[in-house]
């Protein structure tokens, strides 16, 4: 099966932008090629950028506080595991604990690292980190893959407060849905939504099937389009039945 999630408002995005890029840094970090911590240093400043709203982490610990609270209540309910909701309680209080910690502005010991932005800088330009155009990255890339990799970590982990905040809320987001089974019938689906609101869809299809799904979705009206999975041709509609589950995700 392969998992699409369409995040229905700005907040979700957010986090699933960070989340991925969270993923994509560590993978690049823990390799020892000089390439690869090239392109980790370019993820790094895409963090940096999606990370830049004043309000993420105060959000982020106003919605944990707001799971906690719900969680809490759970603390009487016989089919509750009082292991499991002890666990994420404290993973909740962890987290909010180490994003309280966090001072000044998210990524601010990024910006004031001249070096660092003047890469930023010049990484916006075509081909603009030649070797030419900054030795000094140059000279930095033909260090030891561990003295690169210790710092990378040192510019990553001040932000790490983030991601585990973060995984909290999006890994409660992703439970919190019952899974429907559906088929688009010749690559179609629509469902009207009486008002329900989620802020996050997920579907699933066979990877079997070459298509992709396009979602469209408000509080009326939920539309799902199968596209064929062409990679040269113009965008056409996959004219065949399409069986597939779906999950409303809402906090």
């Amino acid at each position: 099966m392969i998992s699409y999630e369409f995040p229905l408002n700005e907040r979700v995005r957010t986090l699933l932008r960070l989340e991925d890029l969270f993923s994509r840094i560590e993978v690049l970090i823990e390799r020892t090629d000089s390439i690869d911590h090239h392109c980790a240093l370019g993820v790094l400043f895409e963090l940096l950028e999606v990370a830049a709203r004043a309000d993420l982490k105060s959000e982020l610990l106003q919605e944990l506080e707001r799971q906690k609270k719900i969680l809490s209540a759970l603390h009487a309910n016989p089919e509750i595991s009082e292991d499991a909701l002890e666990s994420i309680l404290n993973s909740i209080d962890t987290a909010s604990s180490d994003l309280l910690s966090m001072s000044g502005k998210i990524g601010q010991h990024l910006r004031d690292n001249e070096w660092l932005m003047g890469i930023k800088q010049r990484a916006c330009i075509p081909g603009g980190v030649c070797e030419f155009d900054l030795p000094s990255y140059h000279y930095w890339q033909h260090q030891t893959s561990m003295a690169r990799h210790a710092h990378l970590a040192s510019w990553l982990n001040p932000m790490l407060p983030l991601r585990e905040g973060l995984s909290i809320v999006l890994k409660l987001l992703r439970e919190s849905g019952k899974v429907h089974h559906f088929i688009a019938l010749h690559g179609s689906f629509q469902q009207m939504q009486g008002g329900k609101v989620a802020q996050m869809l997920r579907v699933h299809i066979d990877k079997a099937i070459p298509c992709i799904p396009e979602i469209s979705a408000n509080k009326y009206a939920l539309n799902v389009r199968f596209v064929a999975a062409n990679y040269a041709a113009k965008t056409t509609l996959y004219d065949q039945d399409v069986p597939f589950d779906l999950t409303f995700c809402s906090l």
